[in-house]
């Protein structure tokens, strides 16, 4: 992490904060469980802080999509119609009444519409400290959207990032820097640990994979075919595998076929198995044109499975380039294609990115290094507002 990072980071002094000796409740709120890297860390965080010093309740606006198996009950606030209309107070007033009612000391909210949901309700509702999330670079969100966001990220304690450009993007926006707390995003333990591939491994045959959902065309997954097209008609012994769904897949199906590489394309789908997708990959790419710290970059590296990344937002805090993988301008086929080629015939390459990047990976995103960095933010944050356990 860079030095900037940590300078924010440290304005939280952790070494002078007493130990919650007490379980004192957190609140966590996310939009909803679909598949997405923001829903993964809000659920990895979750399951990482079972057994935290804190009492972690846990919310949503809907409880939808896949990620919530395992999870429990988790209430759902809702706004009805408008989400700034007169129907949609009763949600926030139901949201108050549980903070109130469950004592919740922290509440922590982790994606745009939780942001505008529960940062101003928990501030009315007298929670003592309120945190908002940055997920994102931004730069996807509409003006107003932005506007509103930045609204609500001024009646936070603090807002966590997940990327130096993230924090250069709201500090850029006029957020005062020592509102600021940059926290990476976490690997889960089993991503580090050998899995069975998901895809049978022929002889001599390489994969090259993107893992991304299907429904935005910030994910470039139409650079990531034509990069796939000038591959496959110089390696024959090359397939490519698209991971996740979406509406925008009739149409990647479609462009397949014009490519002609259809019959070296495999569609995988939704898959909940990332590692052992990962674990039948021998290249892992990333071609987004906007990204703020990429799940798939970080698993990919824990896998063990080397990188090739588009040079956006905080992708080269993860890729170190030449060293534990290759970074490429947005948008250029012909450099993605070239990194990927350059990696495909040269094993020895492959096995030095991969092991500098799954040891790196492991020294600065396990979850049990993320949670701890997530207790002590609550717990500096508790103690400014001299709060202590609740003793009853």
């Amino acid at each position: 992490m860079s030095p900037r990072a940590s300078s924010i980071s440290s304005q939280v002094s952790f070494d002078t904060v007493e130990k919650v000796l007490e379980k004192t409740s957190v609140f966590l709120m996310t939009n909803t469980f679909e598949i997405g890297g923001s829903e993964q860390q809000f659920c990895t965080l979750a399951r990482g802080l079972e057994h935290s010093a804190f009492n972690v309740r846990l919310g949503c606006m809907r409880r939808f999509g896949p990620l919530r198996d395992g999870l429990g009950e988790i209430p759902e606030f809702l706004p009805v119609g408008n989400f700034f209309g007169f129907r949609a107070q009763a949600a926030r007033l139901r949201l108050a009444s549980h903070l109130h009612r469950n004592r919740v000391a922290v509440a922590h909210s982790f994606d745009f519409y939780s942001n505008l949901m529960l940062i101003p309700t928990a501030r009315v509702a007298g929670v003592p400290v309120v945190i908002g999330s940055q997920r994102q670079l931004g730069d996807l969100l509409s003006h107003s959207q932005s506007a509103a966001q930045n609204v609500a990220f001024r009646l936070c304690d603090r807002v966590v990032c997940n990327s130096q450009a993230a924090a250069d993007r709201l500090s850029a926006a006029g957020l005062r820097e020592d509102k600021l707390a940059i926290i990476p995003n976490a690997v889960p333990d089993e991503l580090f640990v050998h899995s069975s591939p998901a895809l049978c491994r022929t002889n001599g045959r390489m994969r090259v994979g993107l893992i991304g959902r299907m429904n935005s065309p910030v994910k470039n997954h139409t650079i990531f075919l034509r990069a796939a097209a000038r591959l496959a008609a110089s390696r024959g012994a090359v397939e490519f595998v698209l991971v996740g769904d979406g509406y925008l897949r009739p149409d990647l199906q479609r462009l397949a076929d014009g490519l002609s590489v259809s019959d070296r394309v495999v569609f995988l789908g939704e898959r909940n198995d990332i590692p052992a997708v990962l674990a039948a990959m021998d290249i892992s790419v990333v071609a987004s044109s906007s990204e703020s710290l990429s799940n798939v970059i970080l698993e990919s590296m824990a896998s063990g499975v080397p990188v090739v990344a588009t040079d956006v937002g905080g992708n080269r805090e993860l890729v170190r380039h030449g060293e534990t993988g290759f970074l490429v301008p947005p948008g250029s086929e012909q450099l993605l294609a070239e990194a990927i080629g350059q990696l495909l015939c040269d094993p020895a390459l492959r096995q030095r990115f991969a092991i500098r990047a799954q040891r790196w990976t492991r020294d600065n995103f396990s979850l049990d290094r993320i949670r701890c960095q997530y207790e002590h933010l609550y717990e500096a944050l508790l103690a400014a507002k001299g709060r202590r356990p609740d003793l009853s």
